[in-house]
């Protein structure tokens, strides 16, 4: 088989991954909206369970008093121990519903248009989104996230299935370069750790993802924005993910794309949008 024959090849599998991806997509959106009736039961049934312990709670103090000490105790923890139990039910029934949100806006979101937007909670979403991912695909894989956001930022007008996929993108290939090195790694000490910052500066708007994965070498710098170039084996990656990401921040968002690594130590993917 000659290069040419090879490339043709290679390009075929990856137009063939490309269609599998497509299909998973509209899978997942129809996953999505299937599982969102359900989440609302938990989220609904879980703030009505909270209102009637806390009613129930009133009720008892008259009775409670009447208790031997013990008893009253006991059930006092049990009280406490349930109320707890029905808001951390409510806390991760909405945290879920959120993201089933995400992915929903993600796969049918109007195409260009753009949205003030709560940039930090989508960018966490889909930082734990992909983390989540990575862990499905691989239960052995982990890596410390360290987050830095501004709290404080006003909603950002940004097209949101876009912009997450984006941060989609640039989670997934951190996550992949640090359990890649970790794979390889002689040092022992070795700890894999994606650090993700997102601030307002001046008139614009500063996210960082950085992780202390292989590196990227300068040849492969030159290429890392051509479509279908990839340094994964194929099956693994399609090669338009930083291409596709680049389009999406300096096309759509008039905004740039950076980035800075070096071998063993880190790559750092800075992207700055202005604020519209």
């Amino acid at each position: 088989m000659n290069d040419t024959d090879k490339e043709i090849e290679r390009l075929r599998k990856q137009l063939s991954q490309l269609e599998k991806m497509s299909g998973l997509g509209y899978l997942s959106a129809g996953i999505a909206h299937e599982i969102q009736n359900p989440l609302n039961f938990v989220i609904n049934f879980s703030k009505l369970s909270g209102k009637l312990l806390k009613d129930m709670a009133e009720i008892l103090q008259d009775v409670l008093i009447s208790l031997p000490d013990e008893t009253r105790d006991d059930l006092q923890d049990i009280l406490k121990d349930l109320q707890g139990n029905m808001q951390k039910i409510e806390e991760n029934g909405s945290r879920a519903s959120n993201i089933v949100k995400g992915i929903l806006l993600y796969s049918r979101g109007r195409e260009d248009e753009f949205i003030p937007t709560n940039l930090c909670q989508l960018v966490k979403e889909y930082v734990w989104l992909s983390y989540h991912a990575a862990r499905a695909n691989n239960k052995s894989f982990n890596v410390t996230i360290q987050e830095d956001y501004d709290e404080h930022m006003p909603l950002i007008k940004v097209i949101p299935q876009d912009f997450s996929r984006a941060v989609l993108n640039l989670m997934n290939n951190a996550c992949y370069a640090v359990n890649a090195r970790e794979k390889c790694a002689s040092e022992e000490l070795y700890s894999p750790t994606i650090k993700v910052s997102l601030k307002q500066k001046d008139a614009n708007i500063v996210l960082i993802i950085e992780d202390n994965g292989g590196g990227i070498s300068d040849e492969v710098k030159e290429h890392l924005f051509t479509p279908f170039f990839t340094t994964k084996p194929i099956g693994e990656g399609t090669g338009l993910g930083l291409s596709i990401t680049k389009g999406i921040i300096e096309q759509k968002h008039n905004g740039t794309i950076k980035v800075e690594s070096m071998a063993n130590r880190f790559t750092r993917f800075i992207i700055t949008i202005p604020i519209q």
